[in-house]
């Protein structure tokens, strides 16, 4: 089973969600309490099992509704994700991946994880 991990950064907090194998899968934005970033955390809970697949990087790809997944292809040409709740908020975004495949497998691993343990990690 994977976990969240929060940690304190130089600017504020912040989430990793991370699989079963130690490897992160997601992160959040900084936010600044640790409420908010627990709130973050419970949204993509509530979010991630049930949100579609939109991928951004074929021609005339079918809009979804929210919440979804983005899949979008970034300035390195790798392919990313982010998951957006029901209001349209970013809620976590994704590594670079270089394949569509590793992508997806990434939105699997958020989707089957979403309900994992948090863990509150000591600076």
């Amino acid at each position: 089973m994977g976990k969240y991990l929060i940690k304190t950064t130089k600017t504020g907090i912040k989430f990793d969600l991370k699989a079963g194998n130690g490897e992160v899968i997601a992160t959040s934005e900084v936010y600044t309490t640790e409420k908010a970033c627990r709130a973050g955390i419970a949204s993509v809970q509530r979010n991630a099992p049930i949100a579609a697949v939109e991928n951004q990087t074929v021609e005339g790809f079918a809009k979804e509704k929210h919440p979804k997944f983005e899949i979008y292809n970034d300035k390195a040409g790798e392919f990313r994700f982010r998951l957006k709740a029901t209001n349209g908020q970013i809620i976590a975004v994704s590594e670079g991946y270089k394949a569509l495949s590793g992508c997806m497998n990434g939105i699997e691993s958020v989707k089957k994880n979403a309900d994992s343990e948090i863990v509150k990690q000591e600076a």
